[in-house]
């Protein structure tokens, strides 16, 4: 079986993008959007390394183009390129003897007998996005959209956004809502559900649609300070299997693999989050801090706290500190393996995504103008350490032995150049 290199790639982009998107969500106060000053356009240009240790590479460059004119209003556009290669997991466990494994792009690996599978895969992905703001006194109305395709998946959305300023501009009050159509493209076709991934049983293309909501609320205490926050919704239904995954069939006492099934999940998914943000300006320094908390009907919750410090230097530098801790619980119907011969469950997955893991990510970014340039330069580098209990409780027979969910080391490097005219 191939990895779904789409599956994949967003949830590598979410990861590195959510500190960012976090104060974003609430909406920033009408005054500090509409400032007459400064320049009218603004190129960002991005270069994005990412890998995981022996498992997965990207390289994503974007640029984003953003026109700000002085009655307000504004637009950006975005062009996204992801390069995505390596290998995953499949899913399955080691299978306590040494095996040969071949994948649906006709790849052949061997697999030592404590080895957790890992299936190779590669694509490219390209993605537009852009929105349209537009205030009218108080009130203040933004839409946009975003496409983006890859090998095996398609997603088609809208975005509407509309907020209002009180007391003086001091206090934003933003609701919004987003409808996303995505179509899922299987390599070789789609597969049953827990039955042998070999066999394909359905068409090619599957439909998937997410629709979200929000409501949030920022208010400027002092000078200095400003706080936000966000409850969203989002309802997921249709194809939200990965097509690729697979769970291992175990012996009930030996711990040897027997066989493989794919995975299956539900057709719906409600997910909800909360999310209070804070950004306090010292002397000259900037502290931007965030928690959220998130839970939906598959029993997943997570907390998250990120804290970011930019501490001003000389000649227009700075150095920010970066620090994120995440945790999460396993969906209710996540396993390492089945047991043979077991009366199988509705839904199963042994997709790490959704079992029980924590992250934490350390990284730094330096902002500097050169000599001789008009704009900013910005150079990022974090690490990401992924981590959970590799020997659960119902692990059994030779299975105890192994490291079912071994800690995964990542690394980013971002470079980034600004340039207002």
């Amino acid at each position: 079986m191939q990895l779904g290199s789409s599956d994949r790639t967003r949830s590598i982009r979410g990861r590195l993008s959510a500190a960012a998107c976090m104060l974003l969500a609430s909406g920033v106060p009408g005054m500090a959007q509409t400032a007459d000053t400064g320049p009218t356009t603004q190129l960002d240009l991005t270069g994005l390394l990412y890998g995981e240790a022996n498992r997965v590479k990207v390289t994503e460059p974007t640029a984003r183009f953003t026109r700000l004119y002085p009655d307000g209003h504004s637009y950006f556009a975005q062009l996204g390129i992801d390069v995505i290669t390596g290998a995953s997991p499949s899913g399955a466990l080691p299978s306590g003897r040494t095996q040969t494994i071949t994948s649906a792009s006709g790849n052949v690996q061997t697999v030592s007998a404590d080895q957790i599978p890992l299936t190779t895969f590669k694509d490219t992905r390209v993605a537009l996005d852009g929105d349209w703001r537009k205030p009218i006194g108080r009130f203040a109305s933004t839409v946009g959209g975003h496409f983006s395709k890859e090998k095996d998946y398609e997603s088609l959305g809208a975005t509407g956004k509309f907020s209002m300023d009180f007391d003086q501009r001091l206090t934003t009050l933003t609701v919004g809502a987003g409808l996303n159509h995505d179509g899922v493209f299987p390599v070789g076709g789609t597969t049953g559900e827990l039955t042998d991934p070999t066999v394909i049983v359905g068409p090619r293309s599957n439909a998937k649609q997410v629709t979200t909501g929000m409501i949030g609320v920022s208010r400027i205490f002092t000078r200095k300070w400003m706080m936000a926050f966000n409850a969203s919704r989002t309802y997921e239904q249709g194809y939200l299997t990965e097509p690729y995954k697979v769970l291992s069939l175990v012996d009930g006492a030996t711990g040897l693999t027997t066989g493989e099934l794919t995975e299956k999940r539900p057709s719906t998914r409600s997910r909800s989050s909360l999310l209070a943000s804070s950004v306090y300006h010292l002397t000259d320094d900037v502290l931007y801090a965030s928690y959220r908390y998130y839970w939906d009907d598959w029993d997943v919750r997570s907390h998250t706290l990120d804290v970011k410090y930019r501490h001003e230097l000389k000649n227009s530098t700075y150095l920010e500190p970066h620090l994120r801790y995440y945790t999460q619980t396993g969906a209710s119907f996540f396993r390492f393996g089945l047991i043979q011969g077991a009366t199988l469950p509705e839904f199963a997955t042994s997709d790490y995504r959704l079992g029980p893991l924590s992250t934490v990510t350390l990284g730094a970014t330096i902002g500097f103008r050169a000599p001789g340039s008009a704009g900013e330069w910005s150079v990022r580098a974090e690490y990401i350490g992924q981590f959970s209990d590799g020997h659960p409780r119902d692990a059994v027979g030779v299975q105890r032995q192994y490291d079912l969910y071994p800690t995964v080391n990542t690394g980013s490097f971002v470079v980034g150049y600004s340039y207002g005219f």
